[in-house]
């Protein structure tokens, strides 16, 4: 299947938090105007291939209205409890014609039996209703987290499970088969697919499908090892890459300006397919019942890019393939066969042949930056080793070496050109069998570059495309091709506004302009006074033009006092105040008053106020006021989000006049 949807959307949603207790009343839930279709739409238009519905997370709460709890739809006020979400996706994706698949958290916070033989009961008793009333299944999610603190009907205490043994899980699969023969189960060791060890994104560029019978379970301790998965394992468990595109699985407000880039999803596709697994892509559903308007712009860009990556397949036309050996010199088995798309069909060298070769050849020459590979799936996954050649001036150049191809994987190479491209196979555990090579000239991706500017003063720009090149102007006019090109960092000290693109000298293609004012020079700017500095809390992070490292200041009670020195009297028009980034932020300031002084002593107070929203939307915060001379500056946290004394800081600049 390759890739397909994940979704999120349960009383979590409304409570604004990633793992609920189980201990809020079912009233809460209660979208505005949930749309299944909006869903199902964008997963269609986007390529998924298939949707797995959390419909019952660790919190316990039920999006169908079991006969077994009342904590569930059946008492929310959405569609005055006669609603049923698992009804509505399961139509609307068979609909579509995309496959339906199930999550039901094994944890339960809210149940008061859990722990117990009688919850198991319970366990089962869902999974039956689940796997019954809504049609064919085509996978059944079992999360590894379990056990730990909870409302447990009202008891409010932990309870610690034996999480290998406690829920029976053969027991379980056996159920799971019965009633849908042919649905995949995922858990950390399967049987069906297994986590890819990460939430990332990613799994390994070495990446086998198998793994080593009863040898992982749910909350395995090495999970990095499902990673790379297991050599020579006698169970069929590939990998499943599950990634959200926001930072949470659940949607909050204020992650709305963290949601996953063009370039990052379109990352996400070559690290999980490009490297023998499948994407599971997370979409958090937000309170009104829809995919945010920001992910589904993004999710379009980034199919639109996958679909411009691999529109011209120049494999089918070369000239001849050829191989270093060919099994009985059957016509079935011809090198041929890896370029007739026909996935039944495939390339087999002599068993004699140690080190075969493919090789295909052009009568004139090719450029590409893209060779996908694919194995013979069905007679398992045999490569180890293979490298990648291209003819350069009459001599064959190594331009890759990898491990492991499976089902399917795709190499991002340097753009190249040639008359001939040469798969050798290195190593492999049986009689290596290709049925699939193609070859591509992916277009580089042109965003917008992103600006970097440090204490001392140097700016960088960066690319999302290592072959882009990049042109910048520090005249306020746009860029052009003539414009003078990025190779290094370079120094912007006095108030200037710098512009970027990225661009593709060949086609003449070109990105939208990125811009930023640098108005000030942060040479020698210093706390005061001076603080400790430790590796994960420098006071530098304030001015180092990173939004990923964090100052944090804590004190007993409020207000907060952070002091600049300057280095020198500066003319000053006002400040910018960057919350911290972090997945879960601390010490968002709201509420603040803003100081000057030319001694350190007397102090002028120049603004006051609060930033507006900054709990649901924590990005830049910039305040003006008419110009002011300053050598010091006070920046006073007085209020909190949280009411905690704790300031927390991504960045802070102050702005200079020009």
């Amino acid at each position: 299947m390759e890739k397909y949807a994940f979704v999120h959307f349960s009383m979590n949603t409304f409570m604004d938090v990633e793992w609920g207790y189980g201990d809020v009343s079912a009233k809460h839930f209660n979208p505005t105007d949930l749309d299944c279709k909006q869903w199902v739409k964008l997963f269609k238009a986007s390529g998924l291939k298939g949707v797995i519905l959390t419909a019952k997370h660790h919190d316990g709460f039920c999006l169908w209205p079991s006969k077994y709890t009342d904590y569930s739809v059946k008492n929310s006020p959405w569609k005055d409890g006669k609603g049923d979400l698992v009804r509505e996706l399961s139509d609307a994706c068979r609909q579509a014609g995309l496959k339906f698949g199930i999550y039901l958290s094994p944890w339960d916070r809210n149940h008061a039996d859990y722990g117990t033989s009688k919850y198991l009961t319970y366990f089962r008793n869902q999974l039956t209703e689940l796997l019954t009333n809504y049609g064919d299944i085509f996978e059944v999610w079992f999360d590894g987290a379990n056990g730990g603190d909870g409302y447990y009907g009202g008891a409010r205490e932990t309870r610690k499970v034996n999480r290998r043994t406690y829920y029976n899980w053969p027991s379980l699969f056996k159920l799971v088969k019965k009633l849908q023969p042919k649905a995949v189960i995922f858990g950390d060791g399967g049987p069906g697919c297994r986590w890819c060890g990460d939430e990332e994104g990613w799994v390994g560029q070495t990446n086998w499908s198998t793994l080593y019978k009863d040898s992982v379970w749910n909350g395995y301790p090495h999970y990095k090892e499902l990673r790379y998965g297991h050599k020579g394992g006698d169970m069929w468990v590939p990998a499943e890459v599950n990634v959200s595109v926001r930072p949470g699985w659940f949607y909050h407000t204020s992650e709305d300006h963290k949601v996953k880039t063009v370039e990052q999803l379109v990352d996400f596709y070559y690290q999980s397919v490009g490297r023998n697994g499948t994407l599971l892509l997370n979409f958090p559903i937000d309170k009104r019942g829809w995919i945010h308007e920001i992910e589904s712009e993004r999710m379009l860009q980034m199919t639109t890019i996958l679909a411009r990556d691999f529109k011209d397949n120049l494999a089918p036309k070369a000239a001849e393939v050829t191989a270093s050996s060919i099994r009985m010199e059957d016509e079935y088995f011809a090198p041929e066969k890896v370029i007739d798309d026909n996935g039944l069909t495939y390339w087999v060298p002599s068993e004699k042949d140690k080190k075969p070769f493919i090789q295909l050849n052009w009568d004139a020459p090719i450029t590409f930056n893209r060779l996908m590979l694919q194995e013979f799936i069905t007679l398992g996954q045999r490569v180890s080793s293979f490298q990648v050649e291209v003819l350069l001036d009459g001599a064959w150049k190594v331009l890759d070496q990898q491990t492991t191809i499976g089902y399917k994987r795709i190499l991002r190479l340097p753009t190249t050109s040639t008359k001939g491209v040469r798969v050798t196979i290195l190593s492999a555990a049986a009689v290596p069998l290709l049925s699939h090579i193609g070859v591509y000239n992916a277009p580089k991706l042109l965003v917008a570059p992103t600006l970097h500017r440090n204490q001392k003063g140097f700016v960088a720009l960066r690319s999302s495309d290592p072959e882009a090149t990049l042109y910048y102007t520090l005249d306020g006019t746009d860029p052009t091709s003539a414009s003078k090109r990025y190779t290094a960092p370079f120094i912007v000290r006095t108030p200037i506004e710098v512009r970027a693109i990225s661009a593709d000298e060949i086609s003449g293609d070109k990105s939208e302009v990125t811009a930023h004012l640098f108005t000030s020079d942060k040479r020698n700017w210093c706390v005061f006074p001076p603080t400790e500095e430790t590796k994960s809390n420098d006071p530098s992070f304030l001015f180092d033009g990173e939004e990923s490292t964090t100052y944090m200041q804590t004190q007993k009670e409020l207000p907060i006092n952070l002091i600049l020195d300057l280095g020198s009297k500066q003319s000053i028009c006002g400040f910018t105040y960057l919350p911290d980034q972090a997945r879960w932020s601390k010490g968002i300031i709201l509420g603040y008053r803003f100081y000057t002084s030319l001694d350190n002593q007397h102090w002028s107070l120049v603004k006051t106020g609060d930033f507006s929203n900054i709990k649901n939307h924590p990005i830049l915060q910039t305040e003006t006021f008419p110009s002011v001379e300053a050598h010091y500056v006070k920046f006073q946290a007085i209020r909190t989000t949280d009411g905690t004394a704790i300031a927390g800081y991504a960045e802070f600049e102050v702005l200079v006049s020009k």
